[in-house]
């Protein structure tokens, strides 16, 4: 199992986490490998963050999951957030890149404070982390929910920091170490 590429990638909000796992992403798809899983995207009205979509990598379904807007029971910070559409593209997209034994590498994008409140998300994200698939996962950095301590704390996952400093040069290096590790292409 240790041979398994599990690497999540954490920093402070709005350093580019999503941009970096996306690079990657890309850089594998382009190299033949069929990549997998859910990511959160930024939904902006005049170049402010008014809320984030869930998107399903492969299909490019995607909904808005959390809005200013939004009156919902559930919230973080200013946001209203709607758990059905989590579960119904994010979940789904994650359980797909699981059970399908063409996907190579499975995606997170993000195991944040909003996704957390769906107990079906977190134990999605479990059993991924728990599968025998190379995984890339985003993280929160700053919550200490019991999922993210989890998460921290597991031996089989390198965790990198996106900083201004090093995010042109860390989808490189993100995709080496993948490359390193993932079965070759035929």
């Amino acid at each position: 199992m240790e041979d398994i590429p599990k690497i999540g990638i954490t920093g402070m909000p709005k350093v580019g986490k999503t941009q970096t796992l996306v690079k990657v992403m890309e850089f594998l798809q382009d190299s033949g490998y069929k990549v997998e899983g859910m990511v959160t995207e930024p939904l902006l009205e005049k170049e402010k963050r008014v809320g984030f979509y869930i998107r399903d990598w492969q299909t490019g379904e995607k909904e808005v999951f959390a809005h200013v807007d939004f009156d919902s029971k559930d919230k973080v910070g200013d946001y209203g957030v709607d758990l059905s559409i989590l579960e119904k593209i994010g979940v789904p997209a994650i359980e797909k890149a699981i059970a399908d034994d063409d996907v190579d590498v499975i995606i997170i994008d993000e195991i944040g404070k909003m996704e957390m409140l769906s107990e079906r998300f977190c134990e999605v994200v479990i059993e991924a982390l728990d599968s025998d698939k190379p995984i890339m996962i985003t993280l929160h950095k700053k919550s200490r929910t019991p999922l993210l301590q989890d998460v921290r704390r597991r031996d089989d996952i390198r965790i990198l920091e996106v900083t201004p400093v090093n995010k042109n040069l860390l989808p490189y290096k993100l995709e080496k170490i993948m490359k390193e590790k993932l079965p070759p292409l035929f």
